[in-house]
């Protein structure tokens, strides 16, 4: 909040440590979309957000998936608390599900996954219209930390078949059309089925609808497959620390928990690169 406050903040290029300058001022900023899995230390901010005149959404991850998987993500059950929260106070345009990425083991088979699903659906119906969904991709960081973590605490992880993944996703889109939900698949076309949606996690039309106002911007998606408006990302690599083993941006957890004690709530960058580290660049399968 400080960093808004003063108009602008800085972002490290994971790829070289650059350091770059990015305006925050009201006529800067079309509005913002935050990701996150525990909305709740961020609540009180959304209130001078909103009073400063940027309109925004939140993108909430709500999975509620075993220790193993996320060591240190509040229960879901709080989640959805903090969803109803946002939703009555700046309206149900405001919070969109995530239940991403889907990821598969011996406690959480399938069949698991559309018994979990049904349950948060039930109780986010209000709250949300729309629930976006992927599959998790095993990128050589996140293979390492899953096989790891599967051999330290006993489980074993699958990546099911196509076939299986379209037929779980065709499960879960009639489960959320009965909450009054879309189901909307997040860059990966070939499981949008079912009546599923391509997503745009970074949805112009949305924000629109939020802010009250036509919010004019292109396509512009940061990877294969992204449907996504054009965006500018100011958070950093390695540096959350819920201890998602899955975890796509975090290749390090122990650096991930160093990084998050070292920032600087008032300073010009979040966490800079000499903390986080580099990152093997991410592409779109």
């Amino acid at each position: 909040m400080a960093r808004l406050r003063e108009g602008h903040c800085k972002v490290s290029n994971p790829y070289n440590g650059t350091e770059n300058r990015v305006p925050l001022g009201r006529d800067d900023v079309d509005g913002f979309v935050f990701w996150t899995k525990n909305l709740g230390p961020f609540l009180p901010h959304l209130e001078e957000i909103d009073a400063l005149g940027y309109p925004f959404i939140i993108q909430h991850t709500i999975n509620g998936y075993p220790r193993e998987l996320e060591g240190r993500v509040v229960d879901w059950r709080d989640s959805v608390e903090q969803a109803h929260a946002v939703a009555e106070r700046y309206g149900p345009r405001t919070v969109v599900w995530r239940y991403d990425p889907i990821v598969v083991t011996n406690t959480m088979t399938l069949e698991q996954h559309i018994t979990r699903f049904n349950a948060m659906a039930r109780a986010l119906e209000g709250a949300v219209d729309e629930v976006v969904v992927s599959f998790a991709q095993m990128y050589q960081k996140t293979t390492t930390n899953m096989n790891r973590a599967a051999a330290e605490q006993g489980f074993r992880w699958f990546d099911p078949s196509d076939w299986s993944k379209r037929e779980l996703v065709s499960d879960l889109v009639q489960v959320a059309a009965e909450r009054r939900m879309q189901l909307s698949v997040c860059s990966q076309k070939k499981y949008a089925v079912g009546g599923a949606q391509e997503a745009a996690c970074v949805d112009a039309y949305r924000l629109s609808d939020v802010a009250g106002y036509p919010i004019k911007a292109k396509r512009k998606g940061n990877r294969e497959g992204c449907c996504c408006f054009e965006s500018r990302d100011i958070g950093a690599y390695n540096s959350c620390p819920h201890g998602c083993i899955y975890c796509y941006a975090v290749e390090d957890h122990a650096r991930a928990e160093k990084a998050y004690e070292a920032r600087e709530d008032k300073g010009e960058i979040l966490v800079g690169a000499g903390v986080t580290g580099r990152n093997e660049q991410i592409r779109g399968g």
